[in-house]
């Protein structure tokens, strides 16, 4: 039923609403700001991820 759940048609309505809402002067600091913020939630996450690792002893096989 939902095989093609997001087709071309509409991500162009889903465009049109959003510069109808947020108009077209905002929308490159909208843009802007959004891409700092992933850049310091990818920065954090990677941060997170070498501290757990530093704080974890290796993976390995189990003594037998």
């Amino acid at each position: 039923m939902l095989r093609n759940g997001l087709e071309p048609w509409h991500l162009l309505i889903l465009a049109v609403v959003v510069v109808v809402l947020f108009g077209s002067r905002r929308l490159p600091d909208t843009a802007r700001s959004l891409g700092k913020s992933l850049r310091v939630l990818k920065s954090e996450a990677k941060a997170m991820k070498e501290e757990t690792g530093k704080d974890a002893p290796a993976a390995t096989a189990p003594d037998a």
